[in-house]
This record gives structure tokens, sequence and C-alpha cells, in this order.
């Protein structure tokens, strides 16, 4: 060994980041096993190998039993020990170059990186990063989202493995925190904390909501988060294919908090019921689409955002609850118009709220006795069924409405039978030639 070899163990050591004393003590670990191998020696501590860190100069000796060392020439060992040898390199260099590559990616764990689409291999996408390669499954990519070789790729590493082999790099772009990195690095207020993400809700590829807000009270959280004429929000949307954000303002109160994260929508009033972590929202018909969402993505959101369970009413739907609720409890002998005003207040704004909560609130909250509560729940519940039902058939006379109007204009649009008698036929032109 000369000082061209100790160059190509530098040269390993800065291409694959690993300590070059590392690769040196693997090589004296090579060297011994070669010996071992050539002297047929079961025993690890039998020989010794040196190598000079400057000349590069191999020492390799045999322990005896006086203590002394019996220099081995290592033109003696042959052809299989050398075998051997560099065999047990390769494999302690692997050792070493998948614990640098486990330690190096461990600390970026959670980091946004950019790669360089690869390939796709059963679903998942391989992402060329630096000197490895990192895969995103399916479950991590956003949907509808195609990659072609070559194409960048931004991504967060979302998870390191260490399996037998090499280590797995696991990417991401449909977790939320691919969002939060994208708007640490778009906007300067983000990632210097001034502004902070308080909560977050996605549906990758569709939509995602951020509830924002600041520390300082001169910066608008919002707006700095969306930028001049929209320019910081606009590079995120276009790194994500066109998903739209939500961006709504942070508050301590989950009434105002659920009122903003239903936006665009205008919310007139919100009514929690804490027992049931349910929130009642009223709404005007007119705004009743709008805070729905398109197949309930936009309260679907907002219930995660907020952590609450949401109901959306109009005006008309929120007075037939009170208004059934009223009808129900007032014949009960011992129920006051106190009571009636508390349950208002706790969120109880059905018949169906009632007798979810049971007995145990009611008694707990409004004071109620027992026999008294116990009375109420079984009424709400009869009249729960009733409603119910009426709701049944409402329902399905909806759908028949629905299949006459569809069936109405399949048959104006030409979509009727495509027979007809002859005594049809010959009415028909009676009909339009004025004959009886």
């Amino acid at each position: 060994m000369n000082r061209e070899t100790l160059a190509i163990l530098d040269s390993i050591a800065r291409e694959r980041n690993i300590d070059r004393e590392l690769l040196i003590h693997d090589l004296e670990q090579a060297m011994v096993s070669a010996a071992r191998k050539h002297f047929n020696s079961l025993d690890t501590e039998e020989f010794g190998c040196e190598i000079d860190r400057l000349s590069g100069g191999i020492t390799l000796w045999r322990e005896l039993e006086d203590g002394s060392r019996e220099p081995i020439d290592l033109k003696s060992l042959g052809r299989i020990p050398a075998q051997t040898a560099k065999q047990v390199m390769i494999q302690k260099f692997r050792e070493d170059e998948r614990n640098s590559l486990l330690e190096e990616f461990g600390k970026r764990q959670g980091e946004l990186v950019t790669g360089t689409a690869a390939r796709y291999e059963g679903g998942a996408l391989i992402v060329q990063i630096d000197r490895i390669e990192g895969f995103m499954p399916r479950s991590e990519q956003i949907p509808g989202e195609q990659f072609q070789p070559g194409d960048r790729v931004r991504c967060l590493i979302l998870d390191v493995r260490d399996s037998i082999n090499q280590v797995k790099i696991v990417l991401s772009r449909a977790h939320p925190d691919f969002i939060r990195k994208l708007f640490e690095a778009e906007v300067p207020e983000v990632a210097e904390r001034v502004i902070e993400i308080k909560a977050m809700s996605r549906e990758p590829g569709f939509r995602t909501k951020l509830a924002v807000s600041s520390v300082d009270s001169k910066v608008d959280p919002v707006g700095a988060c969306v930028g001049v004429r929209g320019s910081r929000i606009r590079n995120i949307v276009d790194e994500l294919g066109g998903e739209k954000i939500d961006i709504v303002r942070w508050n301590e109160s989950s009434q105002v908090l659920i009122a903003n994260a239903l936006k665009p929508a205008e919310v007139e009033e919100v009514s929690l019921c804490f027992e049931l972590g349910r929130g009642t929202i009223i709404v005007r018909e007119d705004q009743l689409s709008l805070a729905i969402g398109r197949r309930g993505q936009n309260v679907r959101l907002a219930a995660r955002l907020t952590g609450w369970d949401i109901d959306i009413l109009t005006p008309a739907e929120f007075d037939r609850n009170l208004q059934a609720i009223q009808e129900t409890l007032t014949p009960i002998e011992g129920f006051t118009d106190e009571m009636l005003d508390k349950m208002g207040a706790l969120g109880l704004i059905s018949v169906f709220d009632i007798e979810e909560v049971g007995m145990p609130v009611l008694m707990q909250e409004l004071g109620m006795a027992e026999d008294l509560a116990e009375r109420v729940v079984v009424a709400c519940g009869e009249k729960g069924k009733v409603i119910a039902e009426e709701q049944r058939i409402a329902a399905e006379a909806e759908a028949v409405r629905k299949a006459e109007e569809a069936a109405a204009t399949d048959h104006l649009l030409g979509g009727g039978p495509a027979v007809e008698t002859d005594a049809q036929s010959e009415s028909a032109a009676d009909s339009i030639l004025g004959g009886g």
C-alpha cells in the first residue's frame, strides 16, 4: 500500500461522507481477516495490522505465545486470503456508507428537499436526492400528479428507515407538513416564527385550510401569507399543481374560529355544545351550498381545522328544531322556560341532541330531578322517531320528484320511446293538421 491508495481512501471518504480514519480501520480489519484465512485460525486476537497514516505502509503480524510479534509478508498470503480481504473490505465500506446515510438523513427528517424524478416502481415514485434514491409511496403522492424522468421534484423527507441492506428514505408531497415547509420557504415571517401556523387540514390535490396568527400586532398574518397581489400564495399553489389554499385568521374563541374556518361563506350564528363536541352553524339559504362546499369539502376541512363536529342549518331549519323542542318539552310537568333557555345556552338545539347527552347532563347542568330528566329524554326520543320518519318520507318524495323531472327532461330532449304505434302516429298527425 502507498500514498496513492491513501488518496483513493480520501476520495471515497469525501464522496460518501465517511470518516477517513474509519475506512483505514476497516482496511486493517480486512487484512487481519486475510491472515486468519491463510493460517486457518479462529482466534480473533492472534493477528494484528497497522497502516501508516502518512506513507500508507502496511504492517501485518502474528502474536506469538511469548508475547513477541512475528511479521507476515503480504505476498505470502496468496489469492484466496486476498479475495477474503477484498470481500471484508467491501462489506465494511458498505456498512460505513449506510451508517453515514442513516446519520445524515436522520437529521434531515422533516426537511424540504429537491430531487430528480427517476422512475416509477409499483406505483411508488423513485426520486434521486443527492447520492441516494428516495421513494414516494402512492399514498404520499398528490392524486393525479405525474412526473417524467428528469423532472424536478420538491418533497418532504417523511421518514428514514434502516433496512437490512440499505437506508430507505420515505418522501411525501401529500403530508400536511409539506405545506408548512412550503410556507416557511416562501414566507419569511413564517420561517422567523413571527407568523405561526396554528392549525391545518388538507385533502391533497384539492384543498387546504390554514389558521394563522401573528406574535406582532403590526403584522397581518393573512396578508403576509398571501403576499402582494397574491405573489407568495401563487408560488405555493403552482408548486401544488393548482390546489386551493384557504388562509384564515386564528382565534382562541372556538365560535370565532369556526366562523372564520367556513369562509368564504358568511356565518350568521354559531352554537356550541361542549358535551357533544359539536358546533351548529346557522347560515342564510344563499350561503348554504358555499358553506358546505363541493361534496362537503369546505365543512369537512373546517371541522378538521377546528376540532369540532359541524352541523350547518338554515334559519328556518334552526327555528323548526327549537319549535320541536318547545312543543315536546313544554307540556311536561315540572319543565320550565328557564330550563329551555339553559338548553339553548348549552348548544342543545334539537331533540336528537337532548336524547344523545342523556340524563346525567340534564341533571348536572340544568338541575333537573332524576324523574324529570328521564321523562324529558324519553319524550325527546319519541319525538325524534317521529321527525326521523317525516324526514325519510320527505327524502323519498324528493327522490321521486327528481326522478320524474329527469324523465320529463329526457322525453323533451328526445329520450322517449323510440317506437310509436300506428294509432299514436295517426293521432299526432291529425292534431298537427287540425284533423278531428
